[in-house]
């Protein structure tokens, strides 16, 4: 088997680079930042670092070839001479998704089928077997066709990377952990100054902000597919997560959440614990029309109601108006940044950005307002 490996990290539009900025102080080589996702390489040892420690992108891909396919034939035979029994055991499960995008082969459920076929016929011969069992680990087969070139790929993360481990449950309208990990990372937090956000939820931004400031790897409360792939060895998972810890800070930091919601602030409280960073970050029922806040440096970064599903947009506009009052009282020296997907956001808010960036929340275009002197 190669030593080097082609790893594929699908992320957030909007957010690429901020996984190429964690892959490459993880020390991983030739990063390539392209729309939707962060291509880079390395070996065997970083497929559990990867997956431990990534913040921002959604899942580790390993990439197991690329050819071009405008037929199903070259599609069947691309799939087919690729060395599957190198990964995939005889009891392996291997299910087949993915998408198409501009290419001649644009039916995702004929692709589906064809590549299943293939990885199905390379295994039987391999293993002398007319039918395989399919009962032992996942090997969930990703593919993605765009422009006539396919790519196919391994996950091995199983469940995606925003999956922590701490969130049982949310309340209406959650922010994934991934781009709760990006707002924080956008705003150039590292756990000095004061860190606030007066809409808190379930408390996704403030966990995130704590588990940046210790720097405590994400995936440390989760299992991951590729655990249970007999081909990776056991102990580089021992050792990514004994490299994690040792990487850990132990300092006290300054990280607040607040709500007007008491159940969604007793559920912020439990996640904190269960995220183990209940000891520095702490949850308050609180309105955020009335922040504030002491200290001559801080910031906040926050996810605001949209007037989407949970309020009407002249609600929303009052919110913003009180809000941004609120927020006229700190210090210059603060630094705010707000996402929002509602198009009258600055003018409610009674400022203009000094810089806006657009992201997605799921599928909803948004952007993050960002004020700062």
């Amino acid at each position: 088997m190669d030593s080097t490996f082609q790893f594929v990290i699908p992320t957030l539009m909007g957010v690429e680079s901020v996984v190429s900025h964690e892959l490459k102080k993880l020390g991983l080589p030739q990063v390539r930042a392209e729309n939707g996702r962060v291509l880079c390489t390395g070996g065997l040892a970083d497929i559990p670092r990867i997956n431990l420690n990534l913040r921002t992108g959604a899942r580790l891909l390993l990439a197991l070839g690329t050819f071009p396919a405008r037929s199903f034939e070259e599609l069947f035979q691309g799939a087919l001479a690729l060395p599957w029994e190198e990964f995939i055991p005889r009891e392996g499960k291997f299910p087949v998704k993915g998408y198409s995008i501009n290419s001649q082969l644009y039916a995702v459920s004929a692709c589906q089928s064809i590549l299943k076929k293939a990885v199905a016929q390379r295994l039987g011969r391999a293993y002398g077997m007319e039918n395989l069992p399919e009962t032992g680990a996942v090997y969930q087969i990703q593919f993605s066709i765009m422009k006539d070139q396919v790519t196919l790929m391994l996950d091995t993360s199983g469940e995606s990377l925003y999956k922590r481990g701490y969130r049982a449950q949310g309340v209406a309208a959650p922010l994934r952990e991934t781009l709760a990990a990006a707002l924080v990372a956008l705003s150039h937090y590292r756990g000095r100054d004061p860190f606030c956000d007066p809409f808190c939820g379930s408390g996704t931004i403030p966990i995130e902000a704590a588990l940046i400031a210790r720097n405590r790897a994400p995936g440390l409360n989760r299992s991951f597919a590729a655990q249970r792939w007999g081909w990776l060895p056991s102990g580089l998972w021992a050792n990514a997560v004994d490299e994690a810890l040792d990487k850990e800070f132990h300092g006290k930091y300054e990280i607040w959440g607040g709500d007007i919601d008491p159940a969604a602030v007793e559920l912020a409280r439990h996640n904190a614990q269960l995220a183990e960073v209940d000891d520095v970050v702490r949850f308050e029922v609180a309105d955020a029309t009335r922040f504030h806040w002491g200290g001559l440096h801080g910031r906040v970064v926050t996810n605001p109601p949209y007037g989407e599903r949970l309020m009407e947009k002249a609600e929303a506009e009052a919110l913003y108006r009180a809000f941004g009052k609120a927020m006229d009282k700190l210090p210059d020296t603060w630094q705010v940044c707000v996402l929002s997907s509602h198009t009258e956001f600055e003018r409610a808010f009674g400022r203009q950005a000094t810089k806006k960036r657009k992201l997605y929340n799921g599928m909803l275009k948004c952007d993050l307002f960002m004020y700062y002197r």
